[in-house]
């Protein structure tokens, strides 16, 4: 794996986790703590994206071996997925696959929110694991690339981290538009890799559709 491949696996990684969009939602869900409290909570809500995306990491593929479920299908499923996701975050709303209305009721009454709902699923739900499976997946067994795949997971527990620390700079400097602005974006990246994902696997599940 090369560097340009892995520069491109934190950004699609970053775009979909989307921690400048969970702004909101980790001011909502933090207000009436302390500064403290507020960077306590951002510090496990890293922690979490960190260990979770990395568990999936290596434990993903051996999953899918023991199901039976081959990795372009895996592919496929995580595609439409992804594309759920994305049209949501292209109308600057909160996908279900991230956050129900039960979710979002509990993450107000908790006093620690940093791992759910903040950590899981907001940060690193269903479409983030999705892109590590496959990417590790890609890697076919090799301990090194999968290790490297372990550096785009870092960057964006990192950036998860420096966001929340920032929230409410961020909030201030951007506003709500400016936040919708950068979901938008993230949320046609994130489009476009979905349909690439799913192209991908139907070539193989199906190759007689590239001929």
């Amino acid at each position: 794996m090369d560097i340009l491949a892995l520069v491109k696996s934190a950004f699609a990684l970053f775009a979909i986790v989307d921690p400048v969009g969970v702004i909101p939602i980790f001011l909502l869900a933090t207000h009436g703590y302390t500064l403290a409290q507020s960077h306590a909570a951002a510090r496990i809500a890293a922690v979490t994206v960190l260990g979770v995306l990395t568990l999936f990491t290596f434990a993903g593929e051996p999953l899918l071996m023991f199901f039976g479920i081959r990795l372009a299908a895996f592919s496929v499923a995580g595609g439409l997925l992804l594309l759920l996701l994305a049209l949501s975050m292209v109308g600057a709303q909160i996908s279900p696959q991230r956050q129900t209305e039960d979710e979002a009721q509990e993450a107000e009454e908790k006093d620690s929110v940093g791992v759910v709902p903040l950590g899981v699923p907001l940060l690193a739900g269903p479409g983030a694991i999705t892109h590590v499976i496959v990417a590790s997946g890609a890697a076919q067994g090799d301990a090194l690339h999968q290790g490297l795949l372990l550096i785009p997971v870092v960057l964006v527990a990192l950036s998860v981290w420096l966001a929340f620390r920032a929230a409410p700079m961020i909030a201030r400097r951007l506003g709500k538009t400016g936040i919708h602005v950068v979901t938008r974006l993230m949320g046609l990246i994130i489009a476009a890799i979905s349909v690439e994902m799913i192209a991908g696997g139907l070539g193989k599940l199906f190759p007689g559709l590239l001929a």
